[in-house]
């Protein structure tokens, strides 16, 4: 054997026991004539001690190891005189009798730090070495610890774990697709799944009735923090159940995971939200209710008083940061400027302070008298010592948005956005269609197949756009980190669906007559949820990217600069595939 304890197993009771050790040199010290090896596993560090009066070769050879090589030790466990309480295995160290190197190593590009002076660049380049950091292993052994914990909470309702093909069929519809090229049908293409959305109904109308599948899932759409073009959900599906039905049990699972994992207990049901509230107190679907600042809509008490910007505006609102008077005006400039950046747009910001006297001072006192600010302040609730800030715009949605970032910005200075603390949220009845520019047309909000809620089925005739939908968000701390819907389960209403969204009886078929004739065969009423792994994981450990809780991810540009993909193709193989390229020059 190459080992028989790992590197963080051994303590104080082990004392005299004779063992084997292999791992990596984290670091070596030399202290006079004693030579001390930090040797680390996936499990932890142990202390390796080489004596030059003891074995003065061996201690020599001890010297000659670099960061990173390969060694397997013999020794005798024995209690350190300079203990380290940092580590586990802090209390013992092995006095060595038997150095083997197994293998060398160039000096990393990096150190092997959880404090690492290697760039997000270097280190995804060399990822394989950027995983050996504690920090990163850390987060994939909970990302381990959160699968089987789910397998088994879900196992235990009775889901049955089912693969679906990651060769499919394009759905243009939504986000782009990757697409894969067939040898054996030229000019025929596969598509890899954004989700098993269709072969999940499929199976529901198989009679599996409760299906789950963690499962990868592609969008070839630009990156942020929480999106890489592959990405893994938790995928279910269900039979025979309503929202609430569906809502119960993935509650029920978001509280197991973060009472086994986060230690976090949630006794009361969490809050729910309709998507109009959301969008009108705080001007996002995924709000973030770790802190309040909820928006006060001040039309009616700001308007009419000669300050042109808000008596021409379509919307006035504000938010009341508690305690945020002491706020300079170098803070103030610098909010302003925040908000006039071109990604949020805002014209400017209004701010008032409320004085110890309580009286209130603003940046457009000479339109407004104290009186009017009063009822400012009495529509906030503000009480001295509190700020208040202020956008208008002539877009009531866009302004709400604005407004938005704003309160995030301010939550963060303010140290509100506490990473310890977790507010999870439940937004519903989401409109059922939004309107694109770019195509002209409605789209589905969430994906073709959301059923509408029963009492509005009427208005898809006359005013589709005012449909809300069976559908539902979980979201933690301004994050969403699952959603889901009732489904259509009906063809008819299926087919009006299609109608609606502007696809033809003939396209409709082309690209789902294969679901649509399937609910000709008694499919059952269902619905499911897909929660995103990456992002949960990044939550539970506190990450601000999901791109640490993924073994190899890639860049912002989607490119995986470690295997250097995606590359050219040979020609040979574009001829295989009887593809010819014509490159547009950007």
């Amino acid at each position: 054997m190459y080992r028989n304890h790992t590197c963080g197993e051994l303590r104080i009771s082990d004392a005299g026991k004779e063992v084997t050790l292999a791992g990596w040199v984290q670091r070596t010290r030399k202290m006079g004539g004693m030579t001390f090896v930090d040797l680390r596993d996936r499990y932890g560090i142990t202390q390796l001690v080489f004596n030059e009066a003891v074995n003065a070769e061996l201690n020599e050879r001890a010297n000659r190891l670099g960061r990173e090589f390969v060694i397997q030790v013999k020794g005798t466990v024995n209690e350190r005189s300079n203990k380290n309480k940092n580590l586990p295995t802090g209390e013992v160290e092995i006095v060595v009798s038997e150095l083997n190197v197994l293998n060398a190593s160039l000096t990393p590009p990096f150190t092997i730090e959880d404090d690492t002076d290697g760039g997000d660049d270097l280190r995804m380049k060399y990822r394989y070495l950027d995983i050996r950091r504690a920090a990163v292993r850390k987060n994939l052994e909970l990302r381990h610890r959160m699968t089987m914990e789910v397998r088994h909470y879900l196992d235990q309702q009775g889901f049955l774990e089912v693969e679906t093909p990651m060769l499919i069929g394009s759905t243009p519809e939504g986000a782009r697709d990757f697409v894969v090229p067939s040898r054996m049908n030229p000019g025929q293409f596969y598509a890899l799944p954004q989700s098993p959305q269709t072969l999940k109904q499929l199976l529901m109308v198989a009679g599996m009735d409760r299906y789950f599948q963690i499962v990868k899932c592609f969008r070839d759409e630009d990156l942020r923090a929480d999106r890489q073009p592959e990405f893994t959900q938790i995928d279910c599906e269900m039979s025979f159940v309503e929202q609430e039905d569906i809502i119960e049990l993935f509650e029920g699972m978001a509280k197991h995971l973060f009472k086994v994992i986060r230690g976090v207990e949630f006794k009361e049901p969490f809050q729910r939200m309709t998507w109009a509230d959301a969008m009108k107190y705080y001007g996002s679907d995924k709000p973030d209710l770790r802190f309040g600042m909820k928006f006060i809509e001040l039309m009616d008490v700001l308007k009419g008083y000669g300050f042109s910007v808000f008596d021409n505006a379509a919307y006035i609102g504000g938010i009341c940061a508690e305690g945020a008077a002491t706020y300079t005006r170098k803070q103030l400039d610098a909010l302003t400027e925040y908000v006039k950046k071109p990604q949020i747009g805002a014209k400017g910001m209004v701010y008032a302070r409320v004085e110890a006297d309580g009286n209130v001072k603003s940046s457009v006192d000479k339109f407004y008298s104290q009186d009017v600010l009063q009822k400012m302040k009495e529509a906030f609730g503000a009480k001295p010592g509190d700020l208040i800030l202020i956008l208008s715009g002539d877009d009531v949605m866009k302004t709400r948005k604005q407004l938005c970032e704003l309160r995030l910005k301010v939550a963060e200075q303010l140290g509100l956005r506490d990473k310890n603390k977790f507010a999870c949220l439940w937004v519903i009845d989401f409109p059922m269609f939004e309107w694109s520019e770019e195509e002209g047309r409605l789209m589905a909000m969430h994906h073709p197949f959301t059923h509408p809620k029963d009492e509005d089925i009427p208005l898809l005739d006359t005013k589709p756009e005012a449909v809300r939908a069976d559908a539902y968000d979980m979201v933690i701390n301004g994050i969403e980190v699952g959603g889901g819907s009732i489904r259509i389960h009906d063809q008819e209403l299926q087919a009006k669906m299609f109608e609606i969204l502007g696809f033809t009886p003939e396209r409709a078929q082309a690209q789902f007559g294969f679901l649509m004739n399937a609910f000709k065969f008694g499919a059952p009423p269902h619905g499911g949820l897909a929660y995103g792994l990456d992002r949960w994981v990044s939550i539970f450990a506190g990450l601000d990217s999901i791109r640490d809780c993924i073994a190899f991810p890639k860049n912002n540009s989607g490119r995986d600069v470690m295997l250097d993909a995606p590359a050219a193709l040979d020609q040979s193989q574009l001829d295989e595939l009887q593809l010819a390229l014509d490159l547009k020059e950007k």
